[in-house]
Parts: C-alpha cells; sequence; structure tokens
C-alpha cells in the first residue's frame, strides 16, 4: 500500500509556555510497512515539564514517542518524514550518532526489564560500558535516590534485580535511565502492569523528576494524564487532534473528538 507521508493532520493548537522548547517536533509522519500510523504531527515538548500523550489503543502514541529517540530505528520497514530537534539539532540529521541520541533521551519501557544481574550492576551497567567518566557507584547511588529506591534496596545492592516486587523494578529501571544523566525521559504507559500501591509511588516519582528533567509519558490512564501532566496531547488514528495545557484538554478541550475521548464516550 503506497502512502503519503506528508498527508496533512487536523489543525492543532497553537501553545505557549514560559518554558523553553526542548523538542520540536514539525511535521513527522511514519509508515510501517506502507501503513501510515502516525500522520504529519507538529507539536512542541517545553523543558522539566511533564507531557502526556493520551489515545486510543493503536492510534499511534507509542510510535510517535519512540520516534524521539529514535528507537523505531530497530524495526524494519519503517519511512519516517518531517524533523525531531534537540534544543534546534536535527536527531535524524546525517551527522546525528543515534547512540548519542538515546544517552541524551532515555526511555522506560511498559513492562519493567531488570537485566539478570545484581541492582548495583543494573544501574552501574549503561555506564561503564558507555566509558562515562566520575565516580559510578555515587551515580548508582544517586540514581536510585532519584528514583525513590534507596531506602528500600541500599542493604542488598548485591542482590539479583529479579527479586524486586514488579514496581520496585520498574524504579530500578528509571533509576537505570537516570544514571545515563539524560536531558528527557520517555516513558511508554510505565504503570500499566503495576498495582494502585506502585502507581501512585511512581506517579510521585515524576512529580519530583520534572523538577531536573523533561519527561513524556505515553498513558491509557486518563486520570493518570490529568493527575501527572502539565500538557497533553491526543492522537486519534495517527492524527494529532488536539493539544494544550492538560486543565485546559481536560476541562475545556477545542475539539469536539477531545471532548467525547476524555469523557470516556469512545476508546
Amino acid at each position: 500500500m503506497n502512502v503519503d507521508l506528508n498527508e496533512k493532520s487536523s489543525e492543532q493548537n497553537n501553545v505557549t509556555s514560559d518554558k523553553p522548547k526542548i523538542l520540536d517536533i514539525r511535521d513527522v509522519s511514519i509508515a510501517y510497512g506502507g501503513e501510515l500510523a502516525v500522520r504529519n504531527v507538529t507539536l512542541p515538548i517545553f523543558e522539566k515539564s511533564i507531557t502526556a500523550i493520551i489515545g486510543p489503543s493503536g492510534c499511534g502514541k507509542s510510535t510517535l514517542l519512540r520516534s524521539l529517540n529514535r528507537m523505531n530505528d530497530f524495526i524494519e520497514n519503517v519511512d519516517q518524514t518531517g524533523v525531531i530537534s534537540l534544543k534546534g539539532d536535527d536527531l535524524y540529521g546525517a551527522d546525528t550518532d543515534p547512540v548519542e541520541v538515546r544517552l541524551k533521551i532515555g526511555m522506560v519501557f511498559q513492562k519493567p526489564n531488570p537485566f539478570p544481574k545484581s541492582i548495583y550492576r543494573n544501574i552501574a551497567w549503561g555506564p561503564t560500558i558507555n566509558g562515562m567518566e566520575g565516580d559510578i557507584e555515587e551515580r548508582v547511588l544517586t540514581a536510585l535516590k532519584q528514583s525513590a529506591l534507596w531506602d528500600e534496596v541500599k542493604d542488598r545492592l548485591q542482590d539479583s534485580a529479579l527479586n524486586l516486587s514488579g514496581g520496585q523494578q520498574q524504579r530500578l529501571c528509571i533509576a537505570r535511565a537516570l544514571a545515563m544523566e539524560p536531558e528527557i525521559i520517555l516513558m511508554d504507559e510505565p504503570c500499566s502492569a503495576l498495582d494502585p500501591v506502585s502507581t501512585s509511588r511512581i506517579e510521585d516519582l515524576l512529580f519530583e523528576l520534572k523538577e531536573k528533567y523533561t519527561i513524556v509519558i505515553v498513558t491509557h490512564n486518563m486520570q493518570q494524564a490529568a493527575r501527572v501532566s502539565e500538557y497533553t496531547a491526543f492522537l486519534e488514528n495517527g492524527v494529532l487532534v488536539e493539544f494544550g495545557d492538560t486543565d485546559q484538554v481536560f476541562t475545556r478541550p477545542a475539539n469536539q473528538r477531545t471532548e467525547e475521548y476524555v469523557t470516556g464516550r469512545f476508546g
């Protein structure tokens, strides 16, 4: 199937912020084997804030998220057009190293995926193999404290990470990302496999992390998006239907389709 990757999306809101723009997504379209998944999305991501991407299953949320640190490079038959820039630098430029992109833009996946190693080595592994400077032990300790996990594991750092609970494993994965000192953290439905208590712990953690990091979170949970984010983007069928301040999107949506989705009439 041939698709036009430059097919236009619906009109999108212009949103201003007192925070600088760190990521600029311009006219991005993505297709898998000719099937269009994301359609001409234009979207700003503001620094040291939380942006939620919501929408029904299969609407392109995760595809768009993965494009922000070039994770789609690992998938065959993906075509992408448009520009994604980090502080003005094209993430897909000819001279851009995708490994460097992923060092600056970390990712936490839907299901916790700890390495079959000790808690300590899970976090130390990335900085070590990437030859990062500084005290690795201090980096591990800082990441565990930032992820609100230190008090729970400080006496068993050499235990297997696989022995941690699901919520602890997900916070370990967040710590693993933080140890690389990224500028941005992408989260793809990080709480969908967790119980309510663990979900609450991670949501509390997000508020602390945004003081230092920019966070983009994909979530199927609209209540979670409303609780944790400052900005919300609503996608449907790969189209960015609406983007705005979270309060505005949930209480005064500009698009009727957005109102129908956030009030549970479909999705």
